[in-house]
């Protein structure tokens, strides 16, 4: 793994370790679905933004360059949220607010004025990719940790994604399974966070 792709991924986790877009991390990551579609729409919304402020950034005037960026990244969004709602509209329901609020994770802001507005375009998309993968990892690890425990199960209503196909990824893990209600809950992903920040922390502590 090279220091570029290892730097977004562990050392720099926007999640893990800049604790940026905590939000939507907290609020949608109740099972392994819903995280995976926010995930893949901040991966998109990153990448497609980094590259478009990569490829304007030498006519864009420094003074109005913050208000380009929101623009585009709400253009992106907007798009997006058209989309889903035109494609995945069941998912898009549940998903809710935290769609456009995408919007607002200051992740996106950040990548595009620190990186995407000084560097190449392939560096940009780069960046944006591997930011939003680790991003999206540790969004979809919490929502693996809350459903298993809270649920009992994984890929749960998979085929709100992945259509007829979902239905064979649908686990059960423990039949009559009770649940584990704070699991599920805001709280429940607090706990989750705190524990894989703990573990990222020993872990480079030990390299």
């Amino acid at each position: 793994m090279s220091g570029f792709i290892r730097k977004r991924l562990i050392e720099d986790n926007a999640a893990l370790v800049q604790l940026l877009g905590l939000c939507p991390l907290l609020a949608v990551s109740n099972t392994v679905i819903n995280s995976l579609g926010l995930a893949i729409a901040t991966v998109f919304t990153l990448v497609l933004t980094n590259t478009l402020v990569s490829l304007i950034k030498p006519v864009i005037s420094k003074e109005i360059r913050i208000s380009i960026f929101v623009l585009i990244i709400a253009s992106v969004v907007t798009a997006l949220e058209m989309f889903m709602n035109a494609y995945f509209h069941e998912l898009y329901l549940i998903l809710g607010i935290f769609i456009p609020l995408i919007v607002t994770n200051c992740i996106i802001m950040a990548r595009a004025e620190a990186f995407a507005s000084k560097n190449t375009l392939w560096l940009s998309i780069k960046d944006g990719f591997f930011t939003g993968l680790g991003f999206a990892l540790v969004l979809i690890a919490i929502g693996a940790i809350r459903e298993i425990i809270g649920n009992g199960s994984l890929f749960n209503q998979a085929h709100l994604l992945f259509g007829k196909f979902g239905h064979y990824l649908e686990w059960q893990i423990f039949s009559d399974y009770q649940g584990f209600l704070i699991a599920i809950l805001p709280p429940g992903a607090f706990f989750v966070l705190a524990i894989l920040i703990a573990i990222k922390n020993k872990a480079s502590k030990n390299t």
